[in-house]
């Protein structure tokens, strides 16, 4: 039990991170240098949803999962 929530404990770690470099910030982060910078208009077609607000919905959910199983491996350990 302790092993497999070590490896989501991993995994939502790494993805966490991974969520987390593709938010672009003040100075457009990386999702500006992938996308080109035109992630605004080609987005804007798909209910008015850009790919910054998706991810910043992502991380919040991923956030959520890797704090709930730390605690859980935490409580069993």
């Amino acid at each position: 039990m302790v092993i497999a929530l070590s490896i989501i404990h991993m995994l939502s770690a790494l993805f966490l991170i991974a969520v987390i470099l593709f938010q672009s910030g003040k100075s457009a982060g990386l999702s500006g240098a992938l996308t080109g910078g035109s992630s605004d208009t080609f987005m804007a077609k798909n209910k008015g949803r850009s790919l910054d607000a998706r991810l910043a919905k992502i991380t919040k959910w991923v956030a959520i999962a890797f704090a709930l199983v730390t605690l859980v491996i935490n409580l069993i350990i």
